[in-house]
């Protein structure tokens, strides 16, 4: 199936060299001429093991996007509860009310968390995600979220999964779009792209049964896109799923941004299994993460930017993921907690200088944005 117009068109003067793979050639060949990619195309990208022929072809890709430019903010990560009244078996990070453990900022420790980052880096993006706190209604967001605009209003507002939405909606007895029109109106910007997980049903059911379902995820973004709310989108892969779950979730994603245009990244998480219930299916390990890189960026021929979330690999690996279909690392990721729970040993606090380096090392050119990608306002 043809694709017009296409996100990125075939290259000009001339057919380029590539590592050659005569099983892929016909994947190679709509690649070259803009043709979209199909499920079983997916299927039989996920299947090969030629991963420098996978990441060839997907750098070639990322270059005709973006050129050498490989994008990232100066972030926060602000989780301000970890109470949650639903049990994924892949997370790590929440407690249940009452549970030892369980924490919630108050808006006052919201905006002195803000001020301190502030002081020390020069800060311009929040993402703030946590649990489904039942002591937090409506009002707590949107007043947190005016305080915070009013105070700081350079900083670029990334808050609240479809999750948390969904969640907001059914106890506030309100609908999706007047929960996000009601946040937005109070300075929320965009939505991340967590809860997504994995889509196909019947995994879903084994990892996180009583989660926000696929249909609902998708629906809420839906709705955030057409009032003018972007998002990332995202994928959990390395735990159960298997690689028709893979191929059935970004298709799925794909053909709402067919709709909406409303996805500025895709972000592919590797799962960390230590301190979870499944730790003991392991580990993916480098080879797929780059093979997940590389195929996300053929498959998504619409959606602008693939982001690599250095948390859930490390910095190395994000670093060579640059060459594999990745021109964002995101930011800074200054007090990160989700996936630093889960076992992850990456650093928490990121100085900007670092996260330059890395990225001009691998030859590329750093681009200072928010998740808007025309944000450039510092602190």
């Amino acid at each position: 199936m043809n694709h017009s117009p296409h996100l990125y068109p075939p290259p000009q003067g001339g057919r380029k060299s590539f590592i050659s793979n005569s099983s892929l050639h016909d994947i190679e060949e709509k690649v070259l001429t803009g043709e979209r990619l199909d499920f079983e195309d997916g299927i039989r990208l996920f299947e090969s093991n030629d991963l420098p022929f996978l990441g060839v072809l997907a750098h070639q890709v990322r270059l005709r996007l973006n050129g050498k430019k490989v994008f990232y903010s100066v972030n926060l990560h602000l989780n301000h509860t970890n109470v949650c009244t639903v049990h994924c078996v892949f997370c790590a990070f929440a407690r249940r009310p009452y549970e030892d453990g369980g924490y919630t900022f108050t808006i006052g420790q919201v905006l002195s968390k803000i001020g301190e980052t502030i002081q020390r880096h020069h800060l311009n993006e929040i993402h703030m995600v946590g649990g489904l706190n039942p002591d937090l209604g409506l009002d707590f967001y949107v007043e947190m979220f005016r305080a915070i605009h009013e105070a700081y209003p350079a900083v670029f507002i990334k808050a609240l999964t479809a999750v948390e939405i969904d969640d907001l909606a059914q106890r506030s007895k309100l609908s999706w779009e007047e929960i996000l029109r009601e946040l937005k109106d109070a300075g929320l910007d965009s939505l991340p792209g967590g809860g997504a997980e994995i889509f196909g049903e019947v995994t879903r059911k084994k990892i996180c049964a009583h989660k926000t379902t696929a249909s609902d995820w998708l629906e809420i973004h839906r709705i955030a896109h057409r009032m003018g709310i972007p998002s990332n989108c995202t994928i959990l892969y390395g735990h159960i799923e298997s690689i028709e779950d893979r191929v059935d979730h970004i298709l799925k994603l794909r053909a709402l941004q067919d709709e909406t245009h409303g996805f500025q990244s895709f972000i592919p998480l590797a799962f960390n299994a230590e301190h979870t219930p499944i730790e003991k299916v392991g580990e993916v390990g480098g080879y797929t993460d780059l093979k997940m890189y590389a195929i996300s960026r053929l498959l998504f021929d619409n959606v602008p930017h693939i982001k690599v979330h250095w948390t859930t690999l490390d910095l190395k690996m994000a670093q060579v993921a640059l060459s594999f279909g990745v021109d964002d690392v995101g930011g800074t990721n200054l007090n990160e907690k989700i996936m630093h729970d889960a076992g992850n040993e990456t650093p928490i606090d990121l100085s900007e200088t670092a996260l330059k380096s890395l990225i001009e090392q691998a030859g590329f050119e750093p681009v200072f944005v928010d998740s808007s990608y025309v944000g450039h306002h510092r602190i």
